[in-house]
């Protein structure tokens, strides 16, 4: 089989196709784009101009895979028992509510503010971060931490005992907020370990490696722990 993941470093979506891959321990191909420009590849192969996309061949059957959620269903489908979607149908539930809450919620009042302050403007020249928004949105980010916190104190991973979509999709997310600063762990001891968990695994470390034009990482985003 060939696979070749096309994505944007710094995109939540692109992360959570990365780390379900390698969790899935699938040999790919990476292809960096810049969806913002014109003539980026991406526009071709997905019609909302969106990363990630994965492109595989297997059993000579072409596939184009496009977006976070048809990548980690193909994963899930291809695999001979649950891989990251729990067996326990109360899990499951769980699993789609917090993947959806991170695709709705979680964009739209964190990643849609901090995110555009602080990595969008920069690429897109679009002046310095505004005060009043990195305000808005890191008061929201304690929120959502703070709800994230609640459930780690009863449970091992997010969705319940075994690691799953919720937790790549999770990590994914904060994964770049953590690379700009954003997450004050210390506030969160249990989140704080549940990431720790994370960035042990293997499939963490291709992101460990990443670099934002301009800007360098937290002192502690590429220590396992920190």
């Amino acid at each position: 089989m060939s696979a070749v993941l096309y994505h944007f470093a710094f995109d939540p979506g692109s992360r959570t196709a990365r780390l379900a891959l390698g969790e899935a321990k699938l040999p790919f191909e990476e292809t960096p784009v810049r969806p913002w420009e014109d003539d980026c590849p991406i526009a071709g192969l997905n019609p909302s101009g969106m990363p990630p996309v994965l492109q595989v061949a297997e059993t000579g059957r072409p596939l184009t895979l496009c977006e976070p959620a048809a990548i980690l269903g193909w994963l899930e489908d291809r695999a001979r028992e649950p891989f990251l979607m729990p067996a326990d149908a109360a899990e499951r539930a769980e699993t789609r509510r917090l993947t959806t809450w991170f695709d709705r919620r979680f964009t739209d009042e964190v990643d849609a503010v901090l995110l555009h302050e602080r990595m969008e403007k920069p690429l897109l020249r679009l002046g310095p971060p505004e005060a009043r928004a990195l305000r808005a949105g890191r008061e929201a980010l304690r929120a959502h931490l703070g709800q994230f916190e609640g459930l780690l104190a009863e449970r091992d991973w997010l969705a319940g005992r075994r690691l799953g979509q919720a937790d790549i999709v999770a990590a994914a997310h904060l994964s770049v907020l953590d690379y700009f600063g954003e997450v004050a762990w210390a506030n969160w001891p249990g989140l704080k370990t549940w990431y720790m968990k994370l960035k042990s695994r293997p499939c963490f470390r291709p992101l460990l490696a990443d670099r934002f034009p301009g800007v360098q990482p937290s002192a502690w985003y590429t220590d396992l722990d920190f």
